[in-house]
């Protein structure tokens, strides 16, 4: 279900496998597999292994050798109102800005990314953990991490919205599309909050997790699983560059506004209307122009586009 999505979202990889374990009733010396990890959580192997590896650390399982990993005990779970420190967020939009500017390689190592940013490794290493559950950065040997983005240059951010303003209204008009109302009000609670809330620097991070959430949630709701895959992939993509896209609060207000619009048209059942808001509201998102580095706005104003 959308909400269940949504609360879980906000977890970590990590805290996501602790509630499957839960949930599956699996006991100590039972098997995870990777694979069906994977397809359960709806994301790669890569990250999956990342968030193994921290479980493993922490010494809730074993890698035993062509045995696969053993559960050795079920690991706590974190509740789904608690969100990433402040700070964590902070280095989050950091790396996400050196990246979008070609500061940061392809493949950095934890080592180099201490002395760039003035942090201990545990730090680094649990921004890097955190950036694998996203599918932004996969371990390499060693303590070095490969960043995954497809970096969204202006080709391909056209391309991507061009295909999203045909898949995410044709999701809404899904013969077995279902909303869910505790969804909807909390996606209304979350959205509102940016309404009236100040920004900081580690504000652009929460506010393109509410809106990949948004639009992620709606292709759930279409229950159809090609929509889900799709919009995850496509998330997925812009999620680094989002994290430092700078189009003034102005634009953080339209979006929210018109996601609240499309969300009442769903609430009211006219289906047809909110397919042509999402239409508009995508097209309206891929005119936009990402400001040169000499006319951005002050770091308090400068979230991203929101789409």
């Amino acid at each position: 279900m959308p909400n269940e999505s949504v609360g879980r979202s906000r977890l970590a990889l990590r805290d996501r496998i602790a509630q499957w374990i839960r949930d599956e009733a699996l006991a100590a010396g039972d098997r995870l597999n990777e694979q069906k990890l994977a397809e359960s959580l709806g994301v790669s192997r890569t990250p999956i292994r990342a968030a193994l590896d921290q479980l493993e650390a922490q010494g809730f399982v074993e890698r035993r050798r062509n045995k696969g990993v053993a559960l050795l005990s079920a690991p706590p779970v974190a509740q789904a109102d608690e969100t990433a420190p402040a700070d964590e967020d902070q280095l989050l939009t950091r790396i996400a800005h050196d990246r979008q500017r070609g500061a940061l390689a392809d493949e950095v190592s934890e080592r180099d990314l201490m002395q760039t940013y003035g942090e201990t490794r545990a730090t680094i290493k649990q921004a890097l953990v955190r950036l694998a559950d996203l599918g932004i950065v996969e371990r390499r040997l060693g303590y070095r991490w490969k960043f995954q983005d497809a970096m969204w240059h202006r080709e391909a951010r056209i391309e991507g919205y061009r295909f999203r303003m045909v898949i995410e209204p044709a999701a809404i008009l899904e013969p077995s599309f279902q909303l869910s109302p505790e969804w909807a009000a909390h996606m209304r609670i979350q959205h509102s909050a940016f309404l009236t809330q100040p920004w900081t620097e580690a504000s652009p991070v929460a506010f393109f997790e509410t809106n990949a959430a948004f639009h992620e949630g709606l292709a759930m709701a279409s229950g159809n699983r090609f929509f889900v895959d799709a919009i995850r992939r496509l998330n997925r993509m812009r999620r680094l560059s989002n994290y430092d896209w700078k189009h003034g609060r102005e634009r953080v207000e339209v979006s929210c506004h018109e996601h609240l619009g499309i969300l009442a048209a769903l609430e009211s059942g006219n289906r047809d209307g909110a397919a042509d808001l999402m239409r508009r509201h995508l097209d309206v998102a891929s005119r936009l122009r990402r400001p040169a580095a000499s006319e951005a706005a002050p770091a308090e104003e400068a979230p991203p586009a929101g789409a």
